[in-house]
């Protein structure tokens, strides 16, 4: 902000000068065009109580909880924004215009607090104003129209105010005050019933889409970097049906997948080989799905490749079995990771199943939790999320895996460059747990013939 007190426009540094002729001609002979007044936000009726739980947390104390900056990716050129979570979380507010955006907890009272947010209205088109087409990083006619004040209050139920009416942005900062950033991710452990019907729908997209990615198959196995092209296959439902992606799309085949987070995603696929395909829909309202299958690119199973895949299910299926309310948190990881060892021991891979020498092949935890972020809840404290209990109402994923590098001395040739893992998202229920993802099949049998409904038609064997 300039001293006075405007902001200043952020031009191109090759902009053809603006004649007083034209700045009059810009600012006349606008028609109105203000948003519907019935519009809402999403989450328009669930963000209050979620206010008010975090109100009840510091009483007395300012709150500041900003939707984030823009970035530059290269040059003039900012990445695609994404509001934080936790500004999601308590406005509903969830698009690419609330970058610079902060939402703050007024004390209000003895114990309240009134919640105001801050952001840059839609610029006049009058009055000299010329920041709606001459800018280029906020102008409307550049990235599009964002709501005046008196819309956006119609929009979240929240007073709204000029960003500049900010001043010093002093008090508890949820991006930099440990303690507030934990109760934040604390108080999204548990999900309210709109929150898993949001998570739902995130996963009934990335079942579509992967769906799509098996169709795509012939097309993926002909293409020099068919990886690539199972990335933007998956890309493309989830643009069309939500956000985007919830994560960097993990397509990994042949001892790509023996790499956790492989992103490069520029491998050729190869019919004998496996595709790992670790994908999540982000939905408008930011949940994400967070699923993997690995699947083989042939339409069938290797008699190696199903005894790798066999034990990871059985694993998958043990730390299934173990949630329910009251479990610790670690103990579906725990019953996962007692049955690879158990399997590799009896494969000889392992000496026995005691001690830790199965993490060798595992790498990682077996699951985490799920919501607005695809590791969600992350700044919570250890003893109410890695060392706590499960809760009614928690989302989770369990997915362990086996990722058996190809350079490994330690097992058979045969073994070496598989990467195996199965990832399902579910809800924690009174009774146990309620699988969201259960429409994508898990077992070797399933698989193979989803695959090959799916393909039913095409001769991708010989692609």
């Amino acid at each position: 902000m300039t001293e006075s007190g405007t902001r200043p426009l952020h031009t191109g540094s090759h902009d053809l000068p603006v004649s007083a002729e034209l700045s009059r001609f810009m600012a006349a002979s606008w028609a109105p065009s203000a948003l519907p007044e019935s519009t809402r936000v999403a989450a328009y009726a669930v963000t209050p109580a979620r206010r008010a739980r975090l109100s009840a947390r510091f009483p007395g104390e300012r709150l500041i909880v900003p939707a984030g900056e823009l970035t530059v990716r290269s040059n003039d050129c900012d990445h695609r924004f994404r509001p934080h979570s936790a500004y999601a979380w308590l406005t509903g507010l969830t698009g690419e215009d609330q970058a610079g955006s902060v939402l703050a907890m007024e004390p209000s009272g003895p114990h309240g607090h009134e919640a105001v947010l801050h952001l840059r209205p839609r610029s006049p088109r009058a009055d000299g104003d010329e920041e709606f087409y001459r800018d280029r990083r906020y102008g409307e006619f550049w990235v599009g129209r964002r709501p005046d004040l008196a819309e956006a209050e119609r929009l979240t139920g929240i007073r709204c105010a000029h960003l500049d009416a900010l001043g010093s942005p002093t008090g508890r900062d949820a991006t930099s005050d440990p303690e507030l950033a934990a109760v934040l991710s604390e108080l999204r452990l548990v999900k309210d019933a709109w929150e898993v019907g949001q998570l739902q729908l995130a996963v009934d997209h990335t079942t579509a889409g992967f769906e799509d990615v098996v169709r795509a198959l012939p097309r993926a196995l002909a293409h020099p970097r068919g990886e690539r092209w199972i990335e933007g296959v998956f890309g493309l439902r989830a643009r069309a049906e939500g956000n985007g992606t919830g994560y960097e799309t993990i397509a990994a085949s042949g001892a790509h997948a023996c790499v956790l987070h492989w992103i490069r995603n520029d491998g050729r696929l190869h019919r004998d080989d496996l595709l790992l395909l670790d994908a999540g829909v982000e939905t408008d309202s930011l949940y994400t799905a967070d699923i993997t299958r690995t699947l083989p690119l042939s339409g069938r199973f290797s008699p190696v490749q199903r005894q790798v895949y066999e034990l990871v299910l059985a694993a998958q299926e043990a730390g299934i079995a173990a949630l329910r309310p009251g479990a610790r948190f670690r103990d579906f990881h725990r019953a996962a990771m007692r049955v690879i060892a158990e399997g590799l021991a009896d494969w000889g891979v392992l000496e026995d199943a005691e001690g830790d020498l199965h993490r060798r092949y595992t790498l990682c935890g077996s699951g985490h939790m799920l919501g607005l972020d695809v590791h969600d809840c992350a700044e919570a404290r250890a003893g109410t999320y890695l060392d706590g209990v499960l809760e009614e109402g928690q989302v989770l994923t369990v997915e362990p895996g086996l990722y058996l590098q190809p350079d490994d001395e330690t097992l058979p040739a045969e073994l070496r460059g598989i990467g195996v893992r199965i990832e399902d998202d579910l809800v924690i229920t009174p009774e146990g747990a309620r699988l969201l993802s259960g429409a994508l099949p898990r077992t070797v049998a399933g698989v193979e013939e989803w695959m090959g409904n799916l393909l039913d038609g095409h001769d991708h064997g010989h692609a």
